[in-house]
């Protein structure tokens, strides 16, 4: 039997930058996770995965991350997800050094 669908949300990494990014309902990059679109349907998941591995003047190494919906906004199931979302780790730079309401440009 087939295993029910789990959301997703479609991520990659900014080309120029190399920043995590997330695809949102106006089919726009943002680095904010919780501005996500969250799918819900296998199908749309895999045509908006095909549409991003297209957009290789923007962004490389696109795939469906699974995630919950959250009050906010979608939340990562998984550790290395919820660790992306937080930006590097190495020192305080982007994502770690933007204000908690600043979100940088793409």
């Amino acid at each position: 039997m087939a295993r029910a669908f789990t959301p997703k949300v479609l991520t990659a990494n900014a080309l120029l930058e190399g920043d995590v990014v997330y695809l949102d309902a106006q089919g726009h990059w943002t680095r904010d996770h919780l501005k996500a679109t969250l799918i819900e349907d296998e199908a749309t998941a895999d045509i908006r995965l095909l549409e991003a591995q297209a957009q290789g003047h923007e962004i490389v190494g696109a795939y469906l991350a699974d995630a919950k919906a959250g009050p906010d906004g979608p939340e990562p199931i998984h550790f290395r997800e919820a660790f992306r979302t937080r930006g590097p780790s190495n020192y305080a730079h982007g994502k770690q050094a933007a204000g908690p309401d600043e979100e940088l440009q793409l």
